[in-house]
């Protein structure tokens, strides 16, 4: 919390251009791209004020690990983490059908591989920005770039048959003592943290992060959880993102910093390997009226919060 001072944008290698529920896909094969019909905006907005209304935030679904790779998601004939949005439509669409792993491909990266889609298997949709150009009107002259989002369809490895896929997945063990990775992340990242009180919040007005005693916590992964949470909320200082951090408890725009730093905090935990929970339920009614007043809401969040993730892990 602050006091009351308080996508992958780039396009894949090869893709499936598809026109379905990003949450809800049918998957195609095919490897055309074409201008997605489906209002995308709506359809992953609905989705997830779904799941917040049956008390599931999408943002949270841990994943176990591939040695030598991030917990974020990534393409796995790349080698490339998804990013932004990307990293929400993937991290919900394993945790809906039980995928433990974090990695990717499109139906052809898997042929090229020596491996196959089985049979039946349903993708998943996943999104890029492309800005074609256009000429302008006449009298105008010159080109105009318009910002287009488009889709493309993917596989989890658990629905793809291939020996050179297999490889060991290892879950990140909870534990009492420090995290190396996130314990380096503190160090590194300049914020004064200061551990003292039964509070934990970013107070702008003297740059500093108060957290409560580490001890205090039933597990050493939530006191992690909880200090990247505000580490978020420190990113959007005006001496570093510059965010717009405003309004009272309860207002829109305190709310629209809150979903920032759930998000964020929750790609930074992918990446670190911890899996553990800020509970900021108090949010959630606040949260579900953006998302039916503006269908962009969590791409505008999921935006912000990647900002703030790569800001942060540059200093890992």
């Amino acid at each position: 919390m602050i006091t009351s001072q308080h996508t992958q944008t780039s396009a894949p290698n090869t893709a499936a251009a598809t026109s379905v529920s990003p949450l809800d896909p049918s998957g195609s094969s095919k490897t055309k791209f074409s201008k997605t019909r489906t209002d995308i905006y709506q359809t992953v907005t609905d989705n997830i004020i779904t799941a917040l209304e049956a008390g599931v935030k999408p943002w949270s679904c841990p994943w176990r690990r591939v040695p030598g790779m991030t917990g974020l998601p990534f393409n796995y004939a790349t080698g490339v983490a998804y990013s932004g949005m990307n990293i929400m439509l993937l991290r919900c669409r394993a945790s809906e059908l039980g995928f433990s792993d974090s990695r990717w491909m499109t139906y052809n990266q898997a042929k090229a591989d020596g491996a196959q889609v089985r049979k039946g298997e349903r993708g998943t949709t996943a999104i890029f920005y492309t800005t074609p150009e256009k000429e302008k009107e006449k009298g105008e002259g010159g080109i105009e770039h318009i910002p287009m989002l488009k889709t493309f369809t993917v596989f989890n490895v658990e629905q793809i048959d291939g020996q050179s896929l297999a490889s060991e997945v290892v879950s990140s063990e909870e534990t009492f003592d420090p995290m190396p990775q996130a314990e380096s992340l503190f160090r590194n990242s300049g914020a004064k943290i200061i551990e003292k009180g039964q509070n934990a919040f970013f107070r702008p007005s003297t740059d500093e992060i108060y957290l409560p005693e580490r001890h205090l916590f039933p597990e050493a992964a939530d006191f992690y959880a909880t200090g990247l949470h505000e580490l978020i909320h420190w990113s959007g200082g005006k001496l570093r993102l510059n965010r717009e951090m405003k309004g009272k408890f309860g207002s829109e725009d305190y709310a629209f910093e809150e979903i920032i730093a759930e998000l964020g905090s929750a790609f930074l935990m992918a990446d670190l390997g911890i899996v553990g929970e800020v509970q900021h339920e108090s949010y959630i009614a606040s949260w579900l009226k953006a998302l039916k007043n503006d269908k962009r809401y969590i791409f505008k969040a999921a935006r912000a919060a990647s900002k703030a993730h790569r800001y942060l892990m540059e200093k890992v």
